[in-house]
Formats: structure tokens, C-alpha cells, sequence
């Protein structure tokens, strides 16, 4: 723990806003909610005149007409043209959960408007990210004549050149940042092109792909709709609100601020997974041992990271097909190979973060702004989780590269106001990477090892100026009593729900406080008690701590039986009909 006193075991500055207390009061009396609640709505931005739509999401109110995106019509136009001429369409997707469940929103919504469309998703191995020519080229001699890119293509000029001369049509869905050229396509949808309105980029750029890809069918069906192309073929319009399980499990997992028409989306689309649909979720959910209602938490850590598990270790194409499957036995069977490919990815990783963290500590990277590291033969699909711990662990932008000889395909997490994806744009001009992009908190890159050195010089440099006042803060919404988590509290508290990035859980500091008692569950996760003055009891738990510096002084703690003040956030946990309070330790200081 560092010396100075108001530091915390992780070497952060805790923060309590100070919020604004006429806006608070009249939240209070307009909506009768504990004073409590109304502050940790100031503290999210929230005002008189954003309260209705942050309370009660409707999607009817927050949706866009689709065509304020460009070549949203373009789009519309020729996949109409495509069905008006029978031609062959392709889903073409990336391999991370946005991009399986964009190109299953896609194949779903095909499917029901009975005009079924393949999918291919490139190997992370062989293949890398995005559009690679030799598969553009593969779907053309197979007949494909029009594909469907999601999430992936904004930058990809050479394989979409290809596509144009090959005479394939090639339609783009993505949200990744654009660079002022845009490739040869039919249609590039991307609300963060360069030449959107900034308006429109305000209001949809923090959507994923699956967001963008939604839009484009609430377009498509309403042209289909106007054009009276349902009656004529005699098929049932499909009801788009069964899709947006798809859509919140994308949003969640990729990280997008739920606000404004991303919490509509989560909002509403925790209420259809609620309802077990979808046969691949309602099975993987089954195979990982969910018995309670789904929230956020399930999506990001017990839901996605399984779907992802099959383009990081496995088959790229597994989670799609899961996604859409209507076949019970292949659906156990797809979730049971992702369940398995989740607890390879889970030791792939540790020995992989293992060696990332002796790197830093034997060249004390810790010195500069940002971490890089490399290993030779490190798996580039446990590389982004590896720089997501790197990160958290060391409060910095960190990057992580896995070299296959020469050749390192590399994976970057970033912290609040610093822009990773906008660097890697800026070094590909440079010439230090050979190819790479992103938004603001994640990316991704290719580089040679000649260039490795020069390129961290550039990161140091880049990023750091944007750094030098950065100072790593834990951001409270207020202090509670252990006895003060009554049922009625907490039940005032799931208004807020759902949370995620942008809408983060409330976190609460607890002071004074003693460890009641505290032991390992697994590998590396602790679980304690943690017992107030009045004798008030509260479970606890500190995930990936052990051997950290919030794990050895939790540890030291409870040796010395002393007081403390510990902070996190609060998660109603419901198994077989039994409710359970947990807290989710973030951090812990001296009282």
C-alpha cells in the first residue's frame, strides 16, 4: 500500500461528487425516491429534464429515424435489390460477441423472412481481424453477390478493392473508427465516419455493431413494409422486438455506455432474454449454470465471454451459429464445445498474464505512461483479456503482443480520456504498424518486430501527454451503514439497473469496518465478512486479488483485526428462490 495516507490499497484517490442540492430536492419531490438515489442520479448527469427517459427507457421515444446514418438508403436499396433478384447474400462478421451477434441478428431476421443467408466468420488465427482478401475472393467463386460486413471493413481498403474489381457488392456495418478515406463499398453505415453529421455522431456513435445493424433492419423492414414486398410474398413481418436480447448482449459485452439508445436497447432487452427465446442463449445459459434472472453482470462475465471463447481458442463461427440455432441437440452441443473452449481460454490467459506481469516487473515498465509487452507464441485470443489485467492492475493504457516470428498481432485496453484507437490510426501513418484501429478504450494492431521498440517510444510519447495529469481515482456515489442494505433500500436501488459502462454500478464506501473472516475460493479470488460497529454482517467478495495489493492488504487487515473502510458495489444474488446480499470489493483504505 503507498504511504500517503490518502491513497488507497490500490493507489487510488477516492472521490465523492459533491452534487448540485436544489436539482437533487426537486428530483426528490417529482419522483418521491430516497434522497440517496436522487444524488446518484445527479452523479450520472442525470436532470429534471433527462430523469423520464433515464427511469422509464422507451424505445419509442429514443430511437432515430435510421436514415439520419449515411448510406443507410444505399444499404436498404440494394439488399431489396439482392431479394428482388434471388442473389446470393453472405453475412460476413467478426469473431468477438458484437460481431457474432450482429451477423445473427442478420441471419435471424433472413430466416424469418424466409430468405436464409450463409455466414463466415474469419479465423483469429489464420486469418486475423476483419476482411482478408483470399475469403472475399472465396465467397465470390462460391456465387455470393452481395455481402453483409459487420462489425469490421471501415478500414479495410486492399481485400475491399478486391471485392469491388471481383465485381462483389459489399455493404458495411461497423462503429469502429473511420479514417477520412472510406473504402470501395455499396455502402459504409458507421454512425463514427468522419462525414456524419456531428450531430447523428453525438447522439449513435457509442453504439456497437449489433446497434447498427438493428437500425439498418428497422430500415429495411419499413421499406419491405412501404413497398408491400410482405404481402406479395406472403410473409409474417418479424417482430423486431425479439431480437434485442441480441442486441443488449452485444452492447454489454463490447463495452458501449449504457446511455441514451444503448439503455433502451439493454433495458428492453433483458426483458426478452427474461423470456428464454432464443434457444442458443437459453442453453448456453443452462450449460454455465444460470438459475436466476439475467442481469448486465450475466451478459459480460458468464454469457460473453463463453460466446467469445470459440473466436479466441476454438472455432470463430461457433458463437454465431449457437445464436441462431433452432435445433436443441446441436444448441447443447455448440454451448457445451463454447463452455469447454472457456475454461481452455481461462489457463491459456493465466499463463499469459503470469508472464506479462514478470515482464513488467523485470524492465519496470511501470515507469512509463503506458505498458507493452510481448512474448513469442503468446495465443492473440487471450491478448485483449491479458491487457484488460494489465491495466486494472497497473492504473495505465496497456498493450499486449503475441509474436509469431517476426510478425505480432497485438491487443490494447485503455483508461477514461485516453483514446487508444486514434493512436493506432496515427502509427499506421507513421509506419510503425502494419495495420490497426479501434475506439477509444480497446484496439487492435499488427506489428513487426523491428518496429516494436520505436512503436512503444510512440505510445510513450502519444499517450503520455494526454497522461501527465492523469491520476487514477475510485469514484464513489456515497457512504453507507452495513445495517442501512435493508430489502426496501435495495429495491429502490434496481431503478437505476441496467448497469454497465456509462451507467456504472453503484459504488458505496463501508467505514469503519472489520474482516469477520477471509479465505481463497478458487485460484485467486477472496471471500470474507465484513462486520460494522453495531454487529452488522455483510458478505463480501475481491475477484482476481490474491497476490495484489488489495489482496495482501485485505489479508493484513484481517491478521490485525483492525479497522478499515472498504468500497464496491452491491449485487442481489438470487438462488432457488434464496436472496443473498454480496458485496463486490473494488478497493479498501485505512478508516
Amino acid at each position: 500500500m503507498a504511504n500517503d495516507p490518502f491513497l488507497s490499497a490500490t493507489g487510488k484517490k477516492w472521490e465523492l461528487p459533491k452534487g448540485d442540492e436544489r436539482l437533487i430536492m426537486a428530483l426528490t419531490q417529482r419522483y418521491q425516491l430516497p434522497d440517496i438515489i436522487c444524488r446518484l442520479l445527479v452523479n450520472r448527469g442525470i436532470t429534471l429534464e433527462t430523469a423520464e427517459s433515464y427511469l422509464r427507457p422507451k424505445l419509442m421515444t429514443l430511437m432515430p429515424d435510421p436514415s439520419c446514418l449515411l448510406d443507410m438508403a444505399k444499404a436498404v436499396d440494394r439488399v431489396i435489390d439482392a431479394l428482388v433478384k434471388r442473389q446470393k447474400i453472405v453475412v460476413y462478421g467478426d469473431y468477438d460477441v458484437d460481431g457474432a451477434c450482429a451477423s445473427a441478428l442478420l441471419r435471424q431476421y433472413f430466416r424469418h423472412i424466409n430468405w436464409p443467408i450463409d455466414l463466415y466468420i474469419p479465423d483469429r488465427i489464420e486469418e486475423g481481424y476483419g476482411a482478408n482478401t483470399q475469403a472475399l475472393e472465396d465467397l465470390h467463386k462460391k456465387g455470393a453477390q452481395l455481402v453483409l460486413m459487420v462489425d469490421c471493413g471501415t478500414t479495410a481498403f486492399e481485400p475491399l478493392s478486391r471485392a469491388r474489381d471481383l465485381g462483389l457488392d459489399v455493404i458495411i456495418f461497423d462503429h469502429h473508427t473511420a479514417e477520412p478515406k472510406l473504402p470501395p463499398v455499396a455502402a459504409l453505415v458507421n454512425p463514427n465516419r468522419l462525414d456524419q453529421d456531428a450531430a447523428t455522431t453525438a447522439q449513435l456513435g457509442h453504439l456497437c455493431a449489433a446497434g447498427v445493424t438493428y437500425l439498418f433492419l428497422v430500415a429495411l423492414q419499413r421499406a419491405l413494409r412501404q413497398q408491400n414486398w410482405f404481402v406479395e410474398n406472403s410473409v409474417a413481418e418479424p417482430n423486431l422486438l425479439q431480437f434485442l436480447d441480441l442486441v443488449a448482449l452485444a452492447t454489454v459485452c463490447d463495452v458501449m455506455p449504457l446511455t441514451g439508445l444503448n439503455r433502451g436497447f439493454v433495458t428492453q432487452g433483458l426483458k426478452v432474454l427474461h423470456q428464454r427465446q432464443n434457444l442458443g442463449l437459453r442453453v448456453l445459459a443452462d450449460v454455465a449454470g444460470v438459475g436466476e434472472a439475467m442481469t448486465t453482470y450475466h451478459l459480460g462475465f458468464v454469457l460473453g465471454p463463453r460466446i467469445n471463447a470459440g473466436g479466441r481458442v476454438g472455432k470463430s463461427d461457433l458463437g454465431s451459429r449457437l445464436l441462431t440455432s433452432v435445433d436443441g441437440l446441436q444448441s447443447k452441443d455448440l454451448a457445451s464445445q463454447l463452455h469447454a473452449l472457456n475454461l481452455e481460454r481461462q489457463a491459456i490467459e493465466k499463463g499469459v498474464l503470469e508472464q506479462a506481469i514478470e515482464q513488467v516487473e523485470a524492465l519496470d515498465l511501470v515507469k512509463n505512461p503506458v505498458l507493452l509487452v510481448s512474448g513469442q507464441g503468446w495465443h492473440p485470443g487471450v491478448i485483449g483479456i491479458v491487457a484488460s489485467r494489465l491495466k486494472e492492475r497497473y492504473n495505465r493504457p496497456a498493450c499486449v503482443v503475441g509474436f509469431d516470428g517476426d510478425h505480432g498481432k497485438g491487443s490494447g485496453r485503455s483508461v477514461s480520456g485516453v483514446c487508444l484507437g486514434t493512436a493506432m490510426h496515427v502509427a499506421v501513418h507513421q509506419d510503425l504498424l502494419e495495420k490497426g484501429g479501434g475506439h477509444a478504450m480497446a484496439a487492435g494492431f499488427s506489428v513487426h518486430k523491428s518496429k516494436y521498440d520505436a512503436f512503444y517510444d510512440f505510445l510513450n510519447q502519444h499517450l503520455g501527454k494526454h497522461l501527465q495529469n492523469y491520476a487514477p481515482t475510485l469514484r464513489l456515489d456515497g457512504y453507507l451503514s452495513v445495517g442501512g442494505l435493508t430489502p426496501e433500500f435495495l429495491e429502490v436501488l434496481q431503478r437505476l439497473e441496467p448497469y454497465g459502462q456509462g451507467n456504472a454500478s453503484p459504488r458505496f464506501a463501508f467505514s469503519p469496518v472489520n474482516i469477520g473472516y477471509l479465505d481463497t475460493v478458487g485460484e485467486n479470488h477472496l471471500r470474507c465478512q465484513i462486520t460494522d460497529q453495531s454487529g452488522n454482517r455483510l458478505k463480501a467478495m475481491a475477484f482476481r486479488s490474491k497476490d495484489t495489493l488489495l489482496g495482501d492488504y485485505l489479508q493484513k487487515a484481517f491478521l490485525e483485526k483492525r479497522l478499515i473502510q472498504v468500497a464496491g458495489t452491491i449485487h442481489l444474488n438470487t438462488w432457488l428462490g434464496n436472496q443473498q446480499i454480496t458485496l463486490y470489493i473494488d478497493d479498501a483504505m485505512d478508516a
